[in-house]
C-alpha cells in the first residue's frame, strides 16, 4: 500500500473530531478550517524497548517511568518499532524520513566526520515540511545531526536545518566527567564529578559569590551534589571568607557531563555560543532541557500550530548522578554506587536513576504546560482530549550493552542490528488516537514518523513534497482505526562508518580485555574520551593507557591494526573480536535477515581483509521472553532452511539488494534534487569562494570544496538522477 493513500482516513478523523458538516435545519454553514494539532516530541537516548515494563520488557530491572506510562496507557504503544543502531542516524531517520543509504550517516556524528555525512542544508526536514503548514519549531537538548564541525554553517546549524528557535548542545553527547570537581579536588579524585560524602562546606560560583551548605541528611543529595546542580563548585569543610586550601584551584572553564556543558542558544536568527562561566550552561541538564521546553511552549500564541522537540539527553554515557528528589525510586538502590560511576553495576544503577529523572521532569513538562495535571495522590493525570496536542515518545536507539536488561542480550545491543540494538519504544498520545490503551504490533519504522508529522500538519502527500526518495509509509492509520492492516511488507535498519578526509576512520576503542579475556574492538566511539566514558581503553592517537601496546604514540587506525600489533607481541589473551564496521538488517513478519562487514587481521599477508556474514532468523516478540537472535545459537543458516523459510530468505535477500540499490550515486548534484544543474555550480562557487572547506559539494571528500570538485559537476552537466519509490 502506498503510503499516500491513508490520507482519506486523515482527512475523515479531522473531520470527525472538528465535527464538520452543516446544522441539522437550515444552509449547511462552511466550518472553519480546524487547527492542526500542536506536536510535543520527546526523544528518549539510548532507551531501547528493554528499558519498558510498559511494553512487557525489563521487569524489575526496569527503570521506573510512571509519567510516559501513564502518556501510554492514553494512547497506543508501537511494539514493532525499528530505529537505527546509533543515535545520529537514528535522528536523522526520525526528521528526513530516508535511510542511512541516503543521507550518508551511518554513525554517530563526530568532530571528524565530513559535511557529506551530516544533515545537508538542502534537506527537507521536519521543521522545514512543518513550516509550509504553517507551524513554529523549536528543538530542545541534543542536537547531533550536523556540525559543528566541518560545517559552513557551525552552531548555527539547527536554523539552517529549519528550526527557529534551538537551546541545547550542537555535538549532542555529554562532555567526559570531570574528575577534579571544578578544580577543588587532584585530577583522579571523584569519578563521579563531584564530592560525595555528606560533609559541610562551601560552593562557589564563577561570578564570585559564594554559599555556606551546612552538612546535609545522609537521605538527601551529597553536599558537593548538591552545589554542582546550582551550577557552582563545592569546597569540603570550608566557609566562605577564609582562604581556600591550597590544593583547591577552581575552574568554573571545565566540562562537567550532565552538569556543565557548552550551550548554544538559537533565538530570532541570532545564534548564541554560552561560555560555560554562565549560569544558564551550569545545572542538571535534564532540567535544562525541560525548563527551556516549558518557556517556549508557554510563550506560543494562540492561533499558531507548533512541534516542539524535546531531545534529552539521558541516559547516554557518561553516567552521572541525577538529584534525588527527581529520582526517588532508583534513588535508594543505589547504595555504594555514589563512590563509583566507572563500574558496569555502578553504571547500570546510575542510567536507571537518569531515566528515572527524565520521566519525572517529562512528567512536569506536562503539567507546567498544561497538557496534564497531578491527582491527589501525585499520579499524572493525562486526558489526550483535553488539548490539541499529539505527544510522541520514541527510543532514539538501542540500549548501551552494560544497561540492557534480561533477557536482551548485553553483547549484541546498541551499535548492532540485532533486536536489542534497533527496537525502540514509540508512544503516541492526542485526541486523534481511537480505541485509546492499545498496542500495535505491526511492523513501524522510525523513518514513518517523518510522514506522520507531515499528515498531522494536514501535508495531503508528504512524498511528493521532498525531491529525493522518502521511505516512510503511514502511521496516522494506526491511530484512527484500531483494526489498520501492516502498512509496511518489509522493515529495515543499516549502520556503518561516516564519511572523513582521507577515508579515515574513528580510533580503535578496545572493551573487557583483561589477564583472561580477550575482549572486543570497536569503531564506534568517536573520539578518546567517548571511548572512555564507555568503559573502554583507546588505542588511537593520543593512547595513555599502559595496557597499549606502544607504537611511538602514533596510535593505531583500525581495530585490525590492534590484533596485527597483538599478534605480533605474541600478547596474552590473544586477539580482540572485532566488531563489525557495517550491519544491517531486514525482515518480514516472520522472519530476519543479518548483514555484518567485518575487517580483520590477515595473517597470511600481514594486512586486512573484509569478512562478510550473513544471518537468518525467526521473529520472537514474545512480552517479557522474547527468543532474540543468537548467531551461536538460532542461526537458521546453521541448519537446512525448511521451504518455507528458503522463499523467505530469498525474497528477503532481493528486498534487501533492491533497496541498496535504490540510491545510485549521482556525482555533481550536491543540493540532491535529481539533477545536475546550473544551481549546482553556483551554489558550488558560493561555497568555493566563500568557505572552501568541507561541504555536500566537496564530492572528492577530502574536506575541500575547491576546483576539483568543480570539474565533478562540469563533467556530469544536465545529468538526471530521477526520484525513486522507497522499499516497505
Amino acid at each position: 500500500m502506498h503510503p499516500t493513500t491513508t490520507t482519506g482516513a486523515a482527512l475523515a478523523a479531522a473531520c470527525l473530531l472538528a465535527a464538520c458538516g452543516g446544522s441539522s435545519s437550515g444552509p449547511a454553514a462552511e466550518a472553519p478550517t480546524p487547527q492542526p494539532p500542536n506536536i510535543l516530541f520527546v526523544v528518549m537516548d539510548d532507551v531501547g524497548i528493554d528499558q519498558m515494563s510498559s511494553f512487557g520488557y525489563g521487569g524489575q530491572d526496569a527503570p521506573p517511568m510512571p509519567n510516559i506510562e501513564a502518556v501510554a496507557s492514553a494512547g497506543v504503544k508501537f511494539r514493532n518499532t525499528w530505529s537505527m543502531p546509533e543515535c545520529s542516524p537514528g535522528r536523522a531517520a526520525f526528521f528526513t524520513g530516508r535511510y542511512p543509504l541516503r543521507t550518508n550517516m551511518y554513525q554517530a556524528l563526530g568532530p571528524n566526520d565530513l559535511a557529506n555525512s551530516q544533515l545537508s542544508p538542502h534537506d527537507v526536514t521536519v521543521p522545514k515540511l512543518l513550516k509550509a503548514a504553517g507551524y513554529e519549531n523549536a528543538m530542545f537538548g541534543k542536537f547531533h545531526l550536523a556540525g559543528p564541525e566541518h560545517n559552513e554553517a557551525g552552531n548555527a546549524t539547527p536554523l539552517q536545518l529549519g528550526w527557529d528557535h534551538f537551546y541545547g548542545w550542537i555535538g549532542g553527547l555529554p562532555g567526559s566527567v570531570d574528575t577534579t570537581a571544578g578544580g577543588a579536588y587532584g585530577a583522579g579524585a571523584w569519578s563521579c564529578g563531584f564530592y560525595p560524602h555528606h560533609f559541610a562546606g562551601s560552593c562557589h560560583y564563577a561570578d564570585g559569590a559564594c554559599e555556606d551548605m551546612p552538612q546535609p541528611a545522609l537521605a538527601e543529595d551529597a553536599t558537593g551534589l548538591q552545589c554542582l546542580a546550582k551550577g557552582g563548585v563545592f569546597v569540603d569543610r570550608h566557609r566562605c571568607g577564609t582562604p581556600l586550601p591550597a590544593s583547591a584551584r577552581l575552574d568554573f572553564g571545565r566540562e562537567n557531563a550532565y552538569y556543565v556543558s557548552p550551550l548554544v542558544v538559537i533565538d530570532g536568527g541570532r545564534t548564541e555560543v554560552v561560555p560555560l562561566t554562565d549560569p544558564r550552561a551550569r545545572g542538571y541538564r535534564t532540567t535544562i532541557e525541560t525548563d527551556a521546553a516549558i518557556r517556549w511552549i508557554k510563550a506560543r500564541p494562540a492561533g499558531t500550530p507548533w512541534m516542539a522537540t524535546v531531545s534529552y539527553s539521558a541516559a547516554h554515557t557518561p553516567w552521572q548522578h541525577a538529584p534525588k528528589h527527581l529520582s526517588p525510586l532508583s534513588s535508594p538502590r543505589l547504595s555504594g554506587n555514589v563512590l563509583d560511576c566507572t563500574s558496569p553495576v555502578a553504571g547500570r544503577a546510575i542510567q536507571n536513576q537518569m531515566t528515572e529523572a527524565m520521566d519525572t521532569e517529562f512528567g512536569r513538562l506536562l503539567v507546567e504546560t498544561g497538557l496534564a495535571a497531578r491527582a491527589d495522590d501525585g499520579s499524572l493525570r493525562y486526558d489526550p482530549q483535553a488539548a490539541n496536542t499529539v505527544i510522541v515518545v520514541v527510543g532514539d536507539n538501542g540500549s548501551l550493552g552494560y544497561a540492557v536488561k534480561p533477557p536482551f542480550s548485553l553483547s549484541l545491543a546498541k551499535g548492532t542490528s540485532y533486536q536489542t540494538g534497533v527496537w525502540v519504544p514509540l508512544i503516541v498520545a492526542g485526541p486523534q488516537v481511537a480505541a485509546p490503551g492499545r498496542a500495535v504490533e505491526h511492523m513501524v519504522n522510525t523513518v514513518d514518523l517523518f510522514q506522520l508529522f507531515g499528515e498531522l500538519a494536514g501535508i495531503a502527500d508528504v512524498h511528493a513534497q521532498v525531491p529525493r526518495t522518502v521511505d516512510s509509509a503511514g502511521l496516522l492509520p494506526y491511530l484512527t482505526t484500531p483494526a489498520q492492516a501492516s502498512l509496511r511488507t518489509v522493515n529495515f535498519t543499516q549502520s556503518g562508518v561516516n564519511i572523513q578526509a582521507g577515508g579515515g576512520r574513528n580510533g580503535p576503542c578496545v572493551m573487557n580485555r583483561t589477564s583472561s579475556q580477550a575482549g572486543s574492538c570497536t569503531q564506534i566511539p568517536t573520539s578518546k574520551g567517548v571511548c572512555e566514558d564507555n568503559g573502554g581503553v583507546w588505542w588511537g592517537p593520543g593512547y595513555t593507557d599502559a595496557s597499549v601496546i606502544g607504537n611511538g604514540g602514533a596510535g593505531y587506525a583500525q581495530c585490525w591494526e590492534v590484533n596485527r600489533a597483538i599478534t605480533a607481541a605474541g600478547a596474552t589473551p590473544g586477539p580482540l573480536a572485532v566488531l563489525p564496521e557495517r550491519t544491517l538488517a531486514i525482515r518480514d513478519e516472520r522472519y530476519k535477515l543479518v548483514r555484518n562487514t567485518t575487517v580483520n587481521h590477515d595473517s597470511a599477508t600481514g594486512g586486512s581483509r573484509e569478512d562478510v556474514s550473513t544471518e537468518f532468523y525467526a521473529i520472537d516478540q514474545a512480552p517479557g521472553t522474547p527468543l532474540l537472535e543468537d548467531p551461536a545459537t538460532n542461526d537458521l543458516l546453521r541448519g537446512p532452511l525448511t521451504p518455507a523459510q528458503q522463499n523467505a530468505y530469498t525474497a528477503l535477500t532481493a528486498k534487501l539488494d533492491e533497496l541498496l540499490a535504490s540510491e545510485p550515486d549521482c556525482p555533481g548534484d550536491g543540493n540532491k534534487d535529481g539533477v545536475v544543474d546550473a544551481q549546482d555550480l553556483s551554489n558550488w562557487r558560493r561555497i568555493a569562494q566563500g568557505w572552501g572547506l568541507s561541504s555536500v559539494y566537496d564530492f572528492l571528500f577530502d574536506g575541500r570544496t575547491d576546483a576539483a570538485d568543480e570539474q565533478v559537476i562540469q563533467q556530469h552537466m544536465g545529468m538526471a538522477c530521477p526520484k525513486r519509490h522507497g522499499v516497505y
